[in-house]
């Protein structure tokens, strides 16, 4: 008998609309997810206060966490290939010659040689020199691409940052002030993070934690011990983990999950075509079914609801995927009875 799995759906442009909303209440939806990493801090209060009004329950935070991204500007700008670029960590505005990262780190730590992956679209750098003083990176464009805003990066290179950005704090006493329960951690890493945020939230609060480092993969048992679920982000953690073995960390990380009785929820590209498109493909839907295979708790939205052409569609699409596995004994017995059939029509 297949358990309750719950769908988690990304807020966003897309699924604000009180349509949309309305339609995704009817369906059941198991947790709203505000993601802060594309949510302005000013723009929280009026939007929890805005979901509240519209009967909208559950609600979960999901925070900036312990990743660097690109600041943020309006146009997104192309690079060249071998063209030279300043890297900084500061309130400079990003531009065709200068790329600005948020939040505060050592970037000066950062060594010469060392890869800087931006975004998902195999935009990369290459460190040639560090200015220590001035806190200034130079790199080379190894792969041309666009630049865009608030993008996530990854430096092959081990780099301390806090848990949680000044943003999330302000964000998770806004949260509360609001009676939401539900919070997300995003890039959690140690036990600790998760004792940082029970000390901000209440007891009885559900916190989910995002595994989506060789960190998190590595303190597996703990971060799992002391959360409410966890969350796998395969999208990040395929910076860590080459996607050809992303199916077999996510079923490592699942089986630990189930032996430990907690919560599994497994999130990006479940739908990525009906990003743009109102059909799904043949292979999203087969690892839809073999994830619902191994031992998952709930499945998350995020781009498909936030940004998708049709939110509610992605959302009927995966109810109609978890009825047909439940269905699955049925069928099996009728393809049965069909082979069968064909064997005895043969001989």
């Amino acid at each position: 008998m297949l358990k309750k799995i719950k769908i988690i759906c990304t807020l966003g442009p897309s699924s604000y609309k009180k349509s949309v909303l309305s339609q995704l209440k009817k369906l059941k939806i198991s947790i709203f997810r505000i993601n802060l990493s594309h949510t302005r801090l000013e723009d929280l209060s009026s939007i929890i206060r805005y979901l509240k009004k519209n009967k909208i329950k559950n609600i979960c935070i999901d925070t900036e966490g312990a990743q660097i991204r690109t600041s943020r500007f309006s146009d997104k700008i192309f690079f060249k290939k071998n063209q030279t670029v300043s890297v900084t960590n500061t309130s400079k505005n990003t531009n065709k010659k200068i790329i600005n990262l948020y939040p505060y780190f050592k970037i000066e730590k950062i060594k010469k040689n060392k890869i800087i992956r931006i975004g998902f679209e195999n935009f990369k750098l290459q460190v040639i020199s560090v200015d220590k003083r001035n806190r200034v990176l130079k790199a080379k464009v190894l792969n041309p691409g666009y630049l865009e805003s608030n993008k996530g990066v990854h430096i092959n290179q081990n780099i301390n940052l806090p848990a949680f950005t000044k943003k999330d704090i302000k964000a998770i006493k806004i949260a509360k002030k609001f009676n939401v329960k539900h919070f997300a951690i995003s890039f959690t890493n140690h036990v600790s993070d998760i004792l940082k945020i029970r000390r901000m939230v209440k007891k009885s609060d559900f916190i989910i934690s995002k595994i989506e480092t060789n960190k998190a993969i590595k303190n597996l048992n703990k971060i799992v011990k002391f959360s409410n679920a966890i969350l796998i982000d395969r999208g990040d953690l395929s910076r860590y983990v080459p996607i050809s073995k992303i199916p077999i960390a996510q079923k490592i990380i699942l089986l630990k999950a189930k032996t430990m009785n907690t919560p599994a929820y497994v999130a990006t590209n479940l739908l990525e075509t009906m990003v743009k498109s109102y059909e799904p493909t043949r292979a999203e839907s087969n690892d839809i079914y073999s994830t619902l295979n191994s031992h998952v708790s709930g499945l998350v939205l995020a781009a498909e609801t936030a940004i998708g052409v049709n939110p509610v569609l992605c959302a009927k699409f995966l109810i109609e995927c978890i009825k047909e596995k439940k269905n699955e004994n049925k069928i099996n017995k009728n393809i049965n009875l069909l082979f069968k059939k064909q064997n005895a029509n043969l001989l």
